[in-house]
């Protein structure tokens, strides 16, 4: 079918299609092992396509044990990093840092097999800057090696060690919100329904053109099973891998659009883009949540491709959304009544 999307986000995908960088279906185990060791560096160069980060923004990464954050033991006692991003300066609204800041668990993307801490700090640190919250991203145990539960154990462990750490962080345990993009949506759902039955207390989820239901049979993956950027093919790929030989794709854990009760679940933004074997997923899911009383904000982004909150110095709809997060937070913690609309600004990108 024809693929409405601008020249700048076309010429994106070609070149990553020629290149095979996300490509999973065409990647052997050495072009994994190499996908994943790929680091971000922040220049002039990189700022072009993965945007520029703030200046008062500092980013730490922190080893930290996980055992008996959700009682399991065993492989569960593998330290995990997670990268804290803490705004400096001045407080958005007039807030004093003493009072501590709302805090904002963060899952990367990657279907589950791929991606790393570095893809989200653009992301990242610009929620800390303008919201001016601590946001904790998480390197959870990736597929095929550790398949599900293991990402998302990881996933529900580190948002339990951030709260009860909060005060040592400078964060407030009673302001949470969790977020996610793509498999890292997925997480995010699904910690939150995990936090609904045994806590902590979850404000929001911000769901990013997450995935919420493994059986993979929606229209529009059907629609763009040849992409742009991802294809039914990697998706079934990532599928296999983080399901592994046991995995149950109805599972609500799995599929949080399968859950028979989503009543109870935190207020939530869900962000579509139109151009996405994921998109009817997105927006069933912001309907099954609204049928619940959960308040919900759904945002699709036309002529938007998946993966499109990565690549803000390609594709533009990176910077509205990132508009629409902030606020959504701003909201959720109780900041809009102090809360200067400069402060809520875009921030620049290089064009």
């Amino acid at each position: 079918m024809t693929v409405d999307i601008d020249v700048r986000t076309r010429v994106f995908t070609w070149f990553t299609d020629r290149a095979g960088v996300i490509a999973i279906s065409r990647m052997s185990a050495e072009d994994l092992a190499r996908a994943r060791s790929r680091r971000l560096s922040h220049n002039v160069v990189t700022s072009r396509v993965f945007g520029p980060m703030p200046s008062d923004v500092s980013l730490t990464d922190l080893r930290v044990d996980l055992t008996g954050m959700t009682g399991a033991t065993g492989d569960d006692a593998a330290p995990t990093t997670l990268r804290v991003y803490r705004p400096h300066g001045p407080l958005p609204g007039g807030r004093r840092r003493e009072d501590g800041l709302p805090i904002v668990l963060n899952y990367h993307g990657g279907g589950g097999s791929l991606g790393n801490l570095d893809q989200s700090d653009w992301l990242c640190a610009w929620v800390a800057a303008r919201v001016g919250a601590l946001v904790v991203s998480v390197d959870y145990r990736l597929a095929p090696e550790h398949p599900y539960p293991a990402g998302r154990d990881d996933g529900y462990a580190a948002l339990v060690w951030a709260v009860r750490h909060a005060e040592a962080l400078g964060g407030r345990a009673d302001r949470v919100a969790v977020m996610g993009d793509s498999a890292g949506g997925n997480l995010a759902a699904v910690v939150a329904m995990m936090a609904r039955e045994a806590g902590p207390a979850v404000d929001a989820q911000i769901l990013i053109y997450p995935v919420v239901d493994l059986t993979l049979d929606a229209p529009s993956t059907a629609a763009y099973e040849r992409g742009p950027l991802l294809t039914k093919a990697d998706m079934d790929v990532f599928r296999a891998n983080y399901l592994g030989a046991d995995g149950d794709a109805t599972d609500p854990l799995c599929s949080p659009l399968l859950a028979p009760d989503h009543t109870g679940l935190p207020r939530a933004l869900v962000l579509t883009a139109q151009v996405d074997p994921l998109h009817d997923d997105g927006v069933a899911y912001a309907q099954r949540l609204r049928a619940a009383g959960v308040p919900v904000r759904h945002s699709d982004h036309a002529r938007a491709i998946h993966g499109f909150i990565t690549f803000p110095g390609v594709c533009r709809a990176a910077t509205v959304a990132l508009g629409e997060i902030c606020d959504e937070l701003a909201v959720t913690f109780g900041l809009t009544s102090g809360l200067a609309q400069e402060d809520m600004k875009s921030p620049p990108l290089t064009e």
